[in-house]
């Protein structure tokens, strides 16, 4: 699993796109579900996922502790690792940096901002290798 950081319109996704050939591509800017990722898969592509964000908000509408949110994501990450390895495939998370260090006034924009911040820990510590974007530039952080 490979993880792209950074910041809005920084240039992951040519990243992504110089580096690997055939894509299947998920996307919450699309309104493509999560849970059908397995279900775009297709053979001999990279499954590329976007839009962390959305869905993380999407989960806050519904769950109302972030341990479980993030144990969830978790597993969905174990889960990715997992169908690599049968499919011997590949499979990149296209993730925006949030934050910044800056910190919300909004009581849920700071549960978001923090959410957010910890799925992103969690999945860099999963990925085999994490770049960190920023003007259209990558520096390999792992």
């Amino acid at each position: 699993m490979q993880l792209v950081i950074g910041g809005a319109f920084a240039g992951k996704r040519d990243i992504v796109r110089k580096k690997h050939k055939e894509f299947s591509w998920v996307s919450s800017y699309h309104n493509d579900l999560l849970s059908n990722w397995d279900l775009k898969w297709q053979d001999g592509t990279t499954l590329v996922l976007e839009g962390w964000e959305r869905w993380v908000k999407q989960q806050l509408e519904k769950e109302v502790e972030d341990t479980v949110i993030r144990s969830e994501f978790s597993r969905l990450f174990q889960c990715f690792l997992e169908e690599e390895r049968l499919r011997n495939g590949c499979i990149v998370l296209i993730m925006l940096e949030v934050g910044r260090g800056i910190v919300p006034i909004e009581e849920d924009e700071r549960r978001f901002r923090d959410l957010a911040g910890w799925i992103l820990q969690d999945a860099a510590k999963l990925a085999e290798e994490v770049q960190y974007v920023w003007h259209g530039m990558a520096k390999r952080l792992k």
